[in-house]
């Protein structure tokens, strides 16, 4: 199962208008406490912003997420949402997981930080702003938190 990683992967000006949506003060973007990290009740708490599920949109902001759809060409969706991890003092990995059976996952970074997205099979991706991993969804997966930053942000997609 290959793990495809692009840097870049929208233009500056997409790119900008998607991470204002997380970081634009005064305008406070809605975080809801999850009841875990990688599944209900591991013990692991993150903030979460449900875009999509249940064939259905779940957010106002959900069209902001336009440019990264029109490359990534869904066939349809199954899940969208955003995590928001805090700063921890060091950085905490968390249990492997999937978030979907059989089919497509895409993980988009939007910030960078010391954080990482670890593979089951060994390999490691760091968080890096404005990068998009896509792999098959059984391939198991965990996050982490980080160190540097005061949050860790990321936007997983699951998609046929």
């Amino acid at each position: 199962m290959n793990i495809e990683s692009i840097e870049n992967f929208l233009d500056k000006d997409n790119f900008e208008d998607i991470e204002k949506i997380f970081f634009s003060y005064p305008n406070y973007f809605p975080w809801y406490l999850g009841p875990g990290k990688s599944f209900e009740g591991d013990g692991h708490l993150q903030f979460v912003h449900l875009f999509f599920s249940k064939n259905k949109i779940n957010s106002p902001d959900f069209t902001k997420l336009d440019p990264i759809l029109k490359i990534l060409k869904p066939k349809s969706l199954i899940k969208i949402k955003a995590n928001l991890l805090s700063k921890t003092d060091k950085i905490i990995e968390h249990p492997y997981h999937i978030d979907c059976k059989d089919c497509k996952t895409a993980i988009f970074y939007i910030n960078t930080n010391n954080g990482f997205t670890r593979f089951k099979n060994g390999e490691t991706i760091n968080s890096e702003k404005n990068k998009l991993i896509k792999f098959n969804s059984n391939l198991e997966h965990g996050g982490s938190t980080c160190t540097d930053t005061n949050v860790r942000i990321v936007i997983n997609f699951n998609y046929e």
